[in-house]
């Protein structure tokens, strides 16, 4: 199959866990890479024999026998929240699912601390909110690029180190947020993570070096494009690369390339606040889902009708993909009310293109963002959903899901990984 980047074009939930899993049936893939994001990563695989796992730091890869993680130097590790899935996997029958799990001893380690800390401060944000996941992410980033001694995985290979580095990490959090929640102590903490470093495999950057010359590896992204922390719309946003950069980072180190596959729905769909400009209330109350409801911290799982704007906007800003997969076509079979946004009215104007920028200018994303609250969505039946997708974006579709199994997918046109940027969009 040769070496794949799977990505999400819109906020997320667009069905890159089960596009991972159909492509780790193929013959010869290795592993899977996880490259960016950490434990708020929910991505729903239903096997073929209808047992279900919402995959959050394990590959989605791993219901296939002898398929490995590993968790690059771009994760956020959240040992506890691992310890957990990993419990689920044994009772859904994959007992081994540690055993084939490896961590970059750079990736930093999501904690307590940073949990309690995220939550204190998007509670007191009130009506402001962002639309956090509640799990540390954001803290964990934003700590990391303040303080030199933030834990990361290799700490968990010296317990004087690690002790004295969440030491560090307890304090900041009791100065900083007085008023926050109850966190556990740091012999607590510290005796947890070091039973996790006996468990799993800890490793150097060559690890993953040797893994890509083993066999085919699939690098599966978290989120969305148009979540990312520099491109997205600021500040409903998340503090992670969402776009390819991360993957294409660790295989050019290697020397090595990918096929860049873009995933996104028949329709869209956006977790929490933020600019939805296809959002319509009457297919978020017709199209719901048992894995996808309000969260205390996330809000509301919201729907709307597919916006070729936003993706062209997410293809021009990643520098285009080489195909397409295209989930949720029963949905679009089942629905003809669904449309298409060819283009957004925005006071007198009519826009076909969003201008990507520089990465780092947030102010610039954020009037952006305000822009886009303005909007008003200009609509089109959708017709046929694979070939109004294809003509508004102008990529190939290589891969169809018509349902939630790998036995309702079905792969097409070129194979995928055989000649990475040959399809490459000219966005």
């Amino acid at each position: 199959m040769g070496h794949v980047i799977v990505v999400d074009l819109g906020f997320g939930d667009a069905g890159k866990g089960t596009v991972v899993d159909r492509l780790c049936e193929a013959a010869g893939v290795a592993a899977v890479v996880r490259f960016n994001g950490g434990a708020q990563a929910a991505h729903n695989v239903v096997a073929r024999d209808g047992r279900a796992h919402t995959f959050a730091q394990f590959g989605s890869g791993t219901f296939t026998p002898g398929v490995r993680t590993h968790l690059s130097r771009f994760m956020l590790v959240d040992p506890l929240a691992l310890a957990a899935e990993a419990g689920h996997l044994r009772a859904l029958g994959v007992p081994d699912a540690l055993d084939r799990l490896t961590v970059d001893r750079d990736a930093l380690l999501t904690t307590p601390y940073h949990r309690a800390a995220n939550r204190a401060r998007e509670a007191a944000r009130g009506a402001a909110r962002h639309g956090s996941c509640g799990m540390g992410i954001g803290e964990t980033a934003s700590y990391a690029l303040a303080h030199d001694d933030a834990p990361r995985a290799g700490d968990c290979l010296s317990p004087a180190r690690l002790r004295r580095r969440l030491a560090a990490l307890r304090d900041w959090y009791l100065a900083a947020f007085p008023s926050g929640g109850d966190v556990p102590d740091v012999d607590a903490c510290a005796d947890a993570f070091l039973a996790f470093a006996e468990r799993v495999r800890i490793v150097g950057g060559g690890h993953l070096h040797r893994l890509l010359r083993e066999g085919d590896v699939v690098f599966e992204g978290a989120q969305g494009v148009l979540l990312d922390e520099w491109h997205g719309f600021h500040p409903y946003t998340t503090w992670s690369t969402t776009t390819f950069a991360n993957a294409e980072t660790l295989l050019a180190e290697a020397g090595e390339t990918a096929t860049r596959l873009g995933v996104l729905r028949t329709y869209a769909t956006r977790h929490g606040p933020g600019p939805f400009v296809t959002e319509d209330a009457r297919l978020t109350a017709t199209l719901p889902e048992a894995h996808n409801g309000t969260g205390p911290w996330q809000g509301a799982f919201r729907v709307g009708h597919l916006d070729a704007v936003a993706l062209r906007y997410a293809l021009e800003l990643t520098g285009g993909v080489d195909g397409l997969a295209v989930t949720h076509l029963d949905v679009a079979g089942a629905r003809p009310d669904l449309r298409v946004c060819r283009a957004y009215a925005i006071g007198e104007r009519r826009v076909e293109r969003l201008e990507p920028g520089p990465p780092g200018d947030l102010d610039r994303q954020a009037a952006l963002t305000g822009r886009l609250f303005d909007a008003r969505p200009v609509y089109a039946p959708l017709g046929r959903a694979e070939e109004t997708i294809a003509d508004v974006l102008d990529v190939p579709i290589v891969l169809r899901s018509y349902g939630p199994t790998a036995a309702d997918k079905a792969v097409s046109g070129q194979p995928l990984g055989r000649n990475p940027g040959a399809l490459r969009s000219a966005v």
